[in-house]
């Protein structure tokens, strides 16, 4: 009797710290045979290598899926829980079902299967580093059309994250449907407007 193959999923996310836009993330299974050049953390990326990379492993993974959690799910239940929702949707999401998910950090949400943390995991399991890929250039890419609609936010730049040049858009502009009112410098400024 043949033992059957683990279906190992990679899961990370993008998101958790800027001010507006919804969390992101991305669960990615690879398989044993797969290998994709320059896969690293995201982080470690140009946004041009991260789309090619994307590009390949769209074509290559055996399986692959983007989710999010919005805006208004980040205000109601906080950031930590809005990122496993986003995760477990898509996990969800998937063309088939992992038999383990390797998580990047220290939270792993709620599953059908074994997960597991892996801290560092985004540089060290390469399903994870693919996911991170995918849920970084996808919420990149949100933002990039996010800032079409709102412009002077400068969204497209610096993807919602609390750069000088967005905390003073915030205070010239106030807030737009699209920033965290649970976070502190997004409050602050509705706040103030009273």
């Amino acid at each position: 009797m043949s033992a059957v193959a683990a279906i190992v999923c990679g899961v990370d996310e993008a998101g958790r710290g800027p001010l507006a836009g919804p969390v992101y993330a991305a669960a990615v299974v690879l398989g044993h045979c797969v290998r994709i050049r320059d896969l690293a953390d995201s982080k470690l990326l140009t946004a041009e290598a991260r789309e090619s990379v994307r590009a390949c492993i769209e074509r290559r993974a055996v399986a692959w899926a983007v989710a999010s959690a919005s805006v208004e799910e980040i205000d109601r239940m906080n950031v930590l829980q809005a990122t496993l929702l986003a995760m477990r949707r898509a996990v969800q999401r998937l063309a088939c079902t992992p038999t383990q998910v390797l998580v990047d950090g220290l939270h792993c949400p709620a599953l059908d299967c074994p997960v597991r943390p892996v801290v560092r995991g985004d540089a060290t399991v390469k399903e994870i580093s693919a996911a991170s890929i995918l849920a970084k250039t996808s919420r990149d890419r949100y933002m990039v059309e996010l800032d079409s609609v709102y412009p002077q936010y400068g969204f497209a730049r610096h993807k919602g994250y609390s750069t000088p040049g967005h905390l003073a858009a915030l205070r010239r502009y106030g807030a737009c449907p699209h920033h965290r009112q649970s976070f502190a410098p997004v409050r602050e400024v509705l706040y103030s407007l009273f």
